[in-house]
C-alpha cells in the first residue's frame, strides 16, 4: 500500500476525533475558574487603590478634610442600597434554582433598580463635592478619593449593563445552561463589589470622619 493511501486513511480516521474536539461542549467549571482569576486581578487593582489612598489620604494641601466633606448619612443610605441589592440578587439565585424565569427576572430587575439608585447617589455626591470646590485636582487626598470611589462606581456601571443584557437573554431563551453560567458569574461579581464597598465605607468614609 502506498504512503498516499496510508495518509488518506489516517486523515479519515482522525476526522471524527477532530470534529468531536471542535464541537466539544463547554468545559465544566471552566468559566468559573476563569472568572475567579479575573476577580483576583480586580482584587489587586483595588488593593493598589486602597494603598494609594492610605498614603495620600491625609495630604489635604490646606484644603478640606474628609470630616468637613463627607456626609455619613448620605453614604449610609448609599451603602444600604448596595447591600440590599446583594440580598435581592440572592433571591434571584433562589428563583433560578427553582427554574422560575419570571421570578428570576423580577428579582434581577429589583437588583438593577437598587444598583442604579446607588450610582445616582454617588453621582450626586461627586457633583456636590466638585460644586463646593473639592474636585479631584484640589489635593492628593481628593485625587486618591475620587480615583478609588469612581473605579468602584465604574464596576457597578459595568455590572448593571451586564445585568440588563442577561435579563434580555433570559427573557428570550430562558434559564438555559449558558444563562445559568452567566448569572452565577454575575452573582460573584456583584457580591465582590459589595465587599469592596464595605472596605470603602469603613476605610475612606468612616475613618475619614472619625
Amino acid at each position: 500500500m502506498s504512503n498516499t493511501h496510508i495518509n488518506a486513511g489516517g486523515a479519515a480516521a482522525l476526522a471524527p476525533r477532530e470534529y468531536h474536539l471542535a464541537h466539544e461542549p463547554h468545559p465544566e467549571n471552566g468559566t468559573s475558574l476563569g472568572f475567579w482569576l479575573y476577580l483576583m486581578s480586580d482584587c489587586l487593582i483595588f488593593a493598589a487603590l486602597f494603598a494609594t489612598y492610605g498614603v495620600l489620604g491625609r495630604n489635604y494641601a490646606a484644603g478640606p478634610t474628609g470630616k468637613e466633606l463627607f456626609d455619613l448619612g448620605l453614604v449610609a443610605l448609599n451603602t444600604a442600597f448596595l447591600l440590599m441589592s446583594s440580598i435581592t440578587f440572592g433571591f434571584a439565585m433562589l428563583q433560578k434554582q427553582k427554574k422560575n424565569v419570571k421570578g428570576t427576572l423580577l428579582w434581577l430587575a429589583i437588583t438593577g433598580l437598587l444598583g442604579a439608585a446607588f450610582l445616582a447617589v454617588e453621582l450626586y455626591e461627586f457633583h456636590h463635592l466638585i460644586h463646593e470646590g473639592a474636585g479631584p485636582t484640589r489635593s492628593a487626598f481628593l485625587s486618591s478619593f475620587f480615583t478609588l470611589v469612581s473605579t468602584h462606581g465604574l464596576h457597578v456601571t459595568f455590572g448593571l449593563i451586564w445585568l440588563i443584557t442577561l435579563m434580555i437573554q433570559i427573557s428570550k431563551h430562558g434559564l438555559i445552561e449558558a444563562n445559568v453560567r452567566r448569572i452565577n458569574c454575575l452573582s460573584m461579581f456583584w457580591h465582590f463589589l459589595d465587599v469592596v464597598w464595605i472596605g470603602v465605607f469603613t476605610f475612606v468614609y468612616l475613618m475619614g470622619v472619625l
